[in-house]
């Protein structure tokens, strides 16, 4: 009965040994106090890409904000600064996957949930690469984090988050980060985009979130894919 009991015991521990461990997305204590200084700086949405470890892809040790027009719902990226940055990125001996796969934003109010522009930007922009993680910041406090695998059969899941504290804190820099917003993010008065009917309001909501991340070195989009939408506006 002993024999069996730790026989039994032993299959255990080695079932348990072979679970593999569910990927964590870990923000250094300086990414996520420049994320929070961001996110409370202004009254709209605002948004980056998470900077990540060589040795660790889900590990986030800064946030790259392009310049971008936003309102209370909606960020639109600007496609030039965005291939700025990846090249920034590149000749700093970054590889793509380190600085193009992690899609931060934040959300006014309490819900961190991606709304149905955010799916379809995810899908659309991140959809070509062969993992990507959609990450959102309430204004509560509130978070949500994706991870989207791409290659074979697909995958989705949803992954927690942590703030690694056994990282280095080398404090706040609200200058530098101040100085990172007003340079790159551009409010857009949410009430005048929702109660002015005109041309202009209307084209800034079919073009939320534009930006085309087809970097070479990031390969987001590919040139067949931009030759058929390239045919389909012409028919």
């Amino acid at each position: 009965m002993k024999l069996k009991q730790r026989v039994t015991n032993t299959n255990r521990s080695r079932r348990r040994s072979h679970q593999p461990l569910k990927p964590v997305l870990r923000f250094s204590p300086n990414a996520w106090a420049k994320l929070l200084f961001l996110r409370d700086y202004g009254e709209t949405e605002v948004g980056g890409f998470g900077i990540t470890a060589n040795e660790d892809l889900l590990f986030v040790r800064d946030l790259k904000l392009v310049r971008q027009v936003c309102s209370w719902a909606h960020v639109a990226f600007e496609d030039d600064s965005v291939a700025d940055l990846f090249d920034e990125q590149v000749d700093a001996g970054l590889r793509p996957e380190q600085f193009g796969r992690i899609w931060i934003h934040t959300h006014p109010g309490n819900c961190p949930l991606p709304s149905p522009t955010d799916e379809q930007t995810f899908a659309r922009v991140f959809g070509q690469s062969e993992w990507a993680v959609m990450f959102i910041l309430a204004q509560g406090g509130k978070s949500y984090a994706r991870l989207q695998m791409n290659s074979g059969p697909g995958a989705s899941l949803r992954i927690p988050v942590e703030i690694d504290y056994s990282q280095s804190f080398t404090g706040c820099d609200h200058e530098s980060w101040e100085s990172e917003y007003l340079t790159h993010v551009q409010s857009h008065n949410s009430k005048t985009l929702f109660n002015n009917q005109d041309v202009d309001a209307i084209d800034f909501l079919e073009n939320e979130f534009r930006f085309d991340l087809w970097d070479e070195a990031n390969d987001f989009l590919s040139q067949t894919q931009r030759q058929e939408e390239h045919n389909d506006h012409d028919d």
